[in-house]
Order: C-alpha cells, then sequence, then structure tokens
C-alpha cells in the first residue's frame, strides 16, 4: 500500500526510474525532486541519487496527481506549502510566492519538492510507558530532535497510547491540533493513522488559534501539538492554566536548546514539562538517545550515545 500511494504521484520514465532505484519502499524516508537535478532519496538515513532529468513539466505532473488533477480544491493548501495525500505523506513546495497583502495567497512555477514518507510505529512508545505516567497522571512531555529523526512518529504513538488506556490506567480524551495534516494525516476529512479511540483532531489549523479552540470545545485532558515555536508559548500557558496535559515536539538536538531558545524562559523556568525525550538518527524513526526529568536530570540514557 505505501508503495502504491507514492508511486501514483508518477508517471510513465519517473515512475519506472523511481521504482526500480527505491526497491524497497518501507525503508524509504524522503524523495527530494528538484527541476534540472538529480532525484535524491533518503533511505535508512543514507542520500542515494537517481541522475533522472527533471524537467517542469514533470514536477507539474506530480503535483496535478497529488490534487486529484483539482488543483482548485487544494489551493489553501498549496497557499500553506504543502500538500498532504492518501496516507498521510506530505510533500512540501517551493517556488515563487505571491502575496495578497501580509498572506501568501498561492505558490506559482513549483520547482521543488519534498516528499516526506509517513512511517506510523504503533507500539514504539510502549518501551518508554513507565516515563511517560507519574502513577497512573500523564506526564508533560516535550519531544527534542534534528529534522528527519521521529518526533511526530514517537508523539503520534504517545497520543495513542494515552488515548486508549491500559489495564492500569485509564484511556483519556485527547486533542490534536495537527497544523500540517502529519500527526493525523488526514485526507478527505479521515485520519489515516491511528490515534486512538478517545482523540479528536483539529486539522490544518495554526497551533496558536488551535489549542485555544479545542480547549473551549472539546476540554481535552491532554492536547497535542507538533513543533511549537515561540509564537505558541502564550497559548501552551493558557492551556495549562486550563488543566491540559501538554504533549508536543521542538527541534533541537541538546536540553541546552531548549533552556537557551528565545521565548521559552516562562516554559523553562517554571518546569512545565516533566519528561524531555531527545531522538537520534537510525535506521528507524523515533529512537531515543537520553530521557530527562522536570529538573533536567538524566533518567535514562543509550549507552551507545
Amino acid at each position: 500500500m505505501l508503495k502504491e500511494q507514492i508511486l501514483t504521484l508518477f508517471h510513465g520514465r519517473l515512475r519506472s526510474a523511481i521504482e526500480a532505484a527505491v526497491g524497497n519502499f518501507d525503508n524509504l524516508q524522503e524523495i527530494r525532486i528538484r527541476a534540472g537535478q538529480p532525484v535524491i532519496f533518503i533511505q535508512n538515513g543514507e542520500e542515494i541519487l537517481l541522475y533522472e532529468h527533471i524537467t517542469l513539466k514533470d514536477i507539474k505532473s506530480i503535483i496535478e496527481a497529488a490534487c486529484g488533477y483539482s488543483g482548485y480544491a487544494y489551493e489553501e493548501e498549496i497557499s500553506r506549502g504543502y500538500l498532504t495525500i492518501e496516507g498521510g505523506h506530505r510533500i512540501g513546495l517551493t517556488g515563487r510566492a505571491v502575496f495578497n497583502g501580509q498572506k501568501i495567497q498561492t505558490i506559482k512555477h513549483i520547482s521543488g519538492l519534498a516528499i516526506r514518507v509517513a512511517h506510523p510505529v504503533v507500539g514504539c512508545a510502549d518501551p518508554w510507558k513507565s516515563y511517560l505516567y507519574q502513577e497512573i497522571r500523564p506526564c508533560h512531555v516535550l519531544i527534542i530532535s534534528p529534522p528527519g529523526c521521529g518526533k511526530t512518529t514517537l508523539l503520534r504513538d504517545i497520543i495513542r497510547l494515552f488515548s486508549n488506556g491500559d489495564d492500569k490506567r485509564s484511556g483519556l480524551t485527547v486533542g490534536v491540533v495537527d497544523e500540517r495534516s502529519e500527526i493525523a494525516g488526514t485526507y478527505r476529512g479521515m485520519t489515516t493513522h491511528d490515534l486512538g479511540m478517545r482523540t479528536d483532531v483539529l486539522d490544518g489549523c495554526p497551533k496558536v488559534y488551535g489549542m485555544e479552540m479545542l480547549v473551549r470545545s472539546m476540554a481535552p485532558k491532554v492536547l497535542a501539538v507538533d513543533e511549537i515555536g515561540t509564537g505558541d508559548v502564550a497559548a501552551i500557558e493558557n492551556a495549562l492554566r486550563c488543566g491540559c496535559h501538554m504533549l508536543s515536539t521542538m527541534h533541537g538536538e541538546t536540553m541546552a536548546d531548549f533552556l537557551e531558545k528565545p521565548g521559552f524562559a516562562a516554559l523553562s523556568d517554571s518546569k512545565v514539562f516533566e519528561r524531555y525525550i531527545f531522538l537520534k538518527p537510525g535506521e528507524k524513526p523515533g529512537q531515543v538517545a537520553a530521557i530527562y526529568g522536570q529538573n533536567f536530570e538524566i533518567l535514562w540514557e543509550d549507552a551507545c550515545t
């Protein structure tokens, strides 16, 4: 199924060349396509070049396939710089941004694509369950890593774990603000990935607005968002005051990246997060390098890191 979801974007010589070059699609993480440049694959963390001449016509054909040959219906997604296709795979777009006042209206003359392949790994959070709870209460969790290490993969499975519960802990209502449709992989209104039976998803909404909307409308016990930035801090603080448990991710490599990040002083000083999970690059997404506690002490560390 994964193979066909990706290959449906391509036609003719390009489809044949990519199918032959990739081989095992289960290990495929990313495809980078640029006009006039080789195709670049990322498999198992390694870069592979396919010397196939890419034209603007090829890129247009890929976008048309991604839009189901109805570009008008996807204008809003294109204006945000990406498309989401069946399976929750995301296609990033580069080209000429057309502005209407302060807002990007669309992207024209698209010349570059980044196809990020979604790999849900159900159960990848299970080995860390004892670190995610304080007895039966879920911890406030922040997952930190560089791009491409599986932050969203682990986040997705922790959401499922909190939502479903287990024989020791009751399941909880979880609200997910999925700004870029990566967590749930929503496609034509339906979520692609398993986020648990008690999870509600607000798709395509900026985090700063979505967190407030979900707190008001759905009263979640857990609020999950991806890739928080300084502009989200006030909304996070408001959700905490409403009694939500926060589950989120951010870019970084070390604890210093969090402590020294501009605008995050309020979160670090008040020690909001009770668990900091750091990931490492590897053949599989979501591999944990270290887990820190609320006082920034090491609770677990990979001996090989």
